[in-house]
C-alpha cells in the first residue's frame, strides 16, 4: 500500500490532502529566454522540477501563506496592476536599427597625386540581435570596390572577445573594427531618439573631411585651344562625321533605248560634301543586282571653260579645274537634279534630313505635293476627292445643323424641255430643289397618247451650273431659278414655267440673298404685290387684337379656299362662340 510520504498518511481515499501552497498548476518548461535567445533551464532543487514546493520553503515562509489562505481561495486583490508580459528582444526591436555615418582614411601609394584618401561609411546596428554591418555608399567612377565592407556579424570591441554593444557607441567616437579605425560622425534622427531615451548623452555632430583628391579633381584644369581654320578638315569630321542626308528619288532614263523610271536611294555626306547613289532592287526583276549606281564621291556642279570641250572619259577634271561641287543647298525635295548626265527626281527624304534643312536651311526643304487627279465624272466630286486624301476614305461631312433645319423642305418648279426636236414640244418636268443637301432632282409628268413613259428623268445630285471648272464647280442654287429662267442639267436645257406658292414664301423669307429679278418674276406669276403683301399682314394683325380674350370654342365650315398669301377667303362660314 502507497504510503503519503508528504503528510505521513496512507495513500487512500479521504486520507489525501489538496495542497494549498501550490500556485503553479502548468507543466514545467525545459526552455526559458534570456536577451532574446532560448537557453535550458536549471531544474528546482529537491525531489521535483517545481521550485514553488512545500518542502523547498521554511517554517516562516510557511507561516506566511497560511495567513494569506483568503488571498488564495477568494483571488488576488483586483486593484494592484497585473503582471507585465514579457517580449522577447527578436520581437521588441524587430526591424529596428540604429544607423551611424562616419568615415575612415586609407593610406594611397606609389602616386605624386594623393598621399590618403577619405571613404565615407555608414554603420547599421541592429537591436534585435546586437549585429553590426558597415557599408560604403557607391561613388560613380571612382575605381574602388564599393559597397558592402563588413557583412553583418556581432563584431569584437577588444582582444578578450567582448562584443560591441549599443551602449558602447557614441558619436565622435573611433571605432576599430578589423584593423580599421572608423570615425563616427552624426547619426540620424530614430538614432539619436533612442540613445537619449536610453539616458545616453551623445556628443556633438562632426564632418567628414574633405577628400583631397576629389577637390583637385573638381578644380577647373587650365587647357589650352590651338586655333584653326573654321573650314578645317578635324573640324568637320568632329562634329559632322556620320551625318547623311538621305533623299528618295527617281531615275529618270526614259530617253534612252527601252529606259524607264527607277527607284534610287541618294546619301549626301556632310563631312565631305561626298554623293552615292544606290539603286533598289526588286525579285524576279531580270536586272543585275549592282549594289551602288554611282560610289561615294564629290560630284563637280560646275567645271572650268577650258574643260568642257574634252570628253570626261578622255580627260579626267581634276580639283583644279572644278569651279564648285554639289552642296546641300542644291538638293530640295520636289524638284529635279543632274549628276553625272543623269537626272534625279527628288520625291522624299528621311526625319534626319527633314530636321537638317529645318534648323540649316528653311527655305530650301519643300514638302512633297500632292497631285489630285481630275474628276472623272463617277460619284460626287466630295467621294473621290476622299480617295486621293487617305489610304481608306471617309465620308465627306456634311452640315448637319443645315440638314436638321431644312429638313423635308422641296422647292418645286414646273419647267419644260427647251429642244429643237417637235416631239419634246409636249413634255412637262417637275424639278425639285432640296434645301437640306442643295441637291436637283428631275421628273417627268406622263402624258396621255404622247408615246414617252414618264417617271424618274435624274436621279437626286447636285448639279452644276455650265462653263465652271471640275475642281472647282459652283452649283445651282435657290436664287437661280426665275420664273422664265433657263437652267441647264448635264446638258438638257429646261425652261422654269411655275412653281409652289411655298417658294415665294420661302425666298421672301431670306430676300437679303435673294436677288429682286426672281423674286419679281415669282410675285409677277402669281399676282402679288410687294405692298399688297403687307397691308394684309398688317390687316390680319388687326383682326387678332381685336378678338375677344375670353376663352371661346370656334367652329368654322370652310366652303371654299382660295390659295394666296397669308390671306384665306372664307365665302361662308358658320362661328358659334359657347
Amino acid at each position: 500500500m502507497s504510503i503519503n510520504t508528504r503528510h505521513g498518511l496512507p495513500f487512500l481515499p479521504g486520507n489525501s490532502f489538496r495542497d494549498l501552497t501550490k500556485s503553479a498548476f502548468h507543466r514545467a518548461q525545459t526552455l526559458g529566454f534570456k536577451n532574446g535567445y532560448a537557453l535550458p533551464r536549471r531544474p528546482a532543487v529537491g525531489t521535483g522540477q517545481d521550485p514553488l514546493l512545500s518542502v523547498n520553503i521554511s517554517h516562516s515562509e510557511r507561516n506566511q501563506l497560511i495567513r494569506d489562505i483568503p488571498k488564495l481561495t477568494y483571488g488576488t486583490d483586483t486593484h494592484r496592476p497585473p503582471p507585465l508580459d514579457f517580449i522577447p528582444a527578436h520581437a521588441a526591436y524587430d526591424k529596428k536599427v540604429l544607423r551611424f555615418y562616419g568615415y575612415f582614411r586609407q593610406e594611397v601609394l606609389h602616386t605624386p597625386d594623393e598621399h590618403f584618401c577619405i571613404r565615407p561609411v555608414v554603420i547599421y546596428y541592429h537591436l534585435e540581435d546586437d549585429s553590426m554591418c558597415v557599408t560604403e555608399p557607391p561613388v560613380e567612377n571612382s575605381g574602388i570596390p564599393q559597397g558592402k565592407l563588413i557583412k553583418r556579424q556581432r563584431l569584437p570591441k577588444n582582444q578578450r572577445g567582448d562584443l560591441y554593444h549599443w551602449k558602447d557607441l557614441n558619436v565622435g567616437m573611433d571605432m576599430s573594427l578589423f584593423g580599421t579605425v572608423y570615425r563616427i560622425t552624426r547619426c540620424d534622427a530614430f538614432t539619436q531618439v533612442f540613445m537619449e531615451s536610453q539616458g545616453i548623452v551623445l556628443n556633438e555632430s562632426e564632418s567628414i573631411p574633405n577628400d583631397p583628391y576629389t577637390i583637385r579633381r573638381a578644380q577647373a584644369q587650365q587647357t589650352h585651344i590651338t586655333p584653326y581654320d573654321h573650314n578645317h578638315q578635324l573640324e568637320r569630321f568632329l562634329a559632322l562625321d556620320r551625318q547623311v542626308l538621305r533623299f528618295y528619288a527617281l531615275w529618270d532614263d526614259s530617253d534612252s533605248l527601252y529606259g524607264e523610271k527607277r527607284p534610287v536611294t541618294l546619301h549626301y555626306y556632310l563631312v565631305d560634301d561626298s554623293v552615292d547613289i544606290c539603286e533598289h532592287h526588286e525579285a524576279n526583276s531580270g536586272r543585275d543586282p549592282f549594289p551602288v549606281l554611282l560610289h561615294r564621291q564629290k560630284v563637280p556642279k560646275h567645271i572650268k571653260s577650258t574643260c568642257e570641250p574634252f570628253p570626261s572619259c578622255v580627260l579626267e577634271v581634276s580639283p583644279q579645274d572644278v569651279k564648285e561641287y554639289f552642296c546641300p543647298q542644291d538638293f530640295r525635295v520636289g524638284e529635279e537634279v543632274t549628276l553625272m548626265g543623269r537626272r534625279f527626281l527628288l520625291y522624299d527624304c528621311d526625319d534626319f534630313t527633314r530636321k537638317y534643312y529645318e534648323q540649316n536651311h528653311p527655305d530650301f526643304l519643300l514638302k512633297p505635293l500632292t497631285v489630285i487627279p481630275p474628276y472623272n465624272g463617277f460619284g460626287s466630286l466630295e467621294d473621290s476627292l476622299q480617295n486621293c486624301l487617305s489610304l481608306i476614305p471617309e465620308p465627306p461631312k456634311k452640315d448637319v445643323i443645315k440638314l436638321l433645319e431644312n429638313d423635308n423642305k422641296v422647292l418645286r418648279y414646273i419647267a419644260r424641255l427647251d429642244s429643237q426636236n417637235p416631239l419634246d414640244e409636249g413634255r412637262r418636268f417637275i424639278l425639285s430643289y432640296y434645301l437640306s443637301d442643295d441637291m436637283i432632282s428631275v421628273f417627268e409628268r406622263s402624258t396621255r397618247n404622247s408615246g414617252i413613259i414618264g417617271g424618274k428623268f435624274l436621279e437626286k445630285t447636285r448639279v452644276p451650273k455650265p462653263g465652271n471648272s471640275v475642281e472647282n464647280p459652283e452649283y445651282f442654287g435657290p436664287a437661280d431659278f426665275s420664273i422664265g429662267a433657263t437652267v441647264e442639267v448635264f446638258g438638257h436645257r429646261f425652261v422654269l414655267m411655275d412653281a409652289d406658292r411655298y417658294v415665294l414664301s420661302y425666298l421672301e423669307s431670306l430676300s437679303h440673298h435673294i436677288p429682286e429679278h426672281t423674286l419679281s418674276s415669282l410675285r409677277q406669276k402669281f399676282g402679288v404685290s410687294q405692298t399688297s403683301d403687307q397691308e394684309e399682314q398688317h390687316e390680319g394683325k388687326k383682326c387678332v387684337l381685336l378678338w375677344p380674350m375670353q376663352p371661346t370654342v370656334i367652329k368654322i365650315k370652310v366652303l371654299y379656299w382660295k390659295t394666296s398669301i397669308c390671306k384665306i377667303n372664307i365665302f361662308e362660314a358658320h362661328l358659334c362662340i359657347i
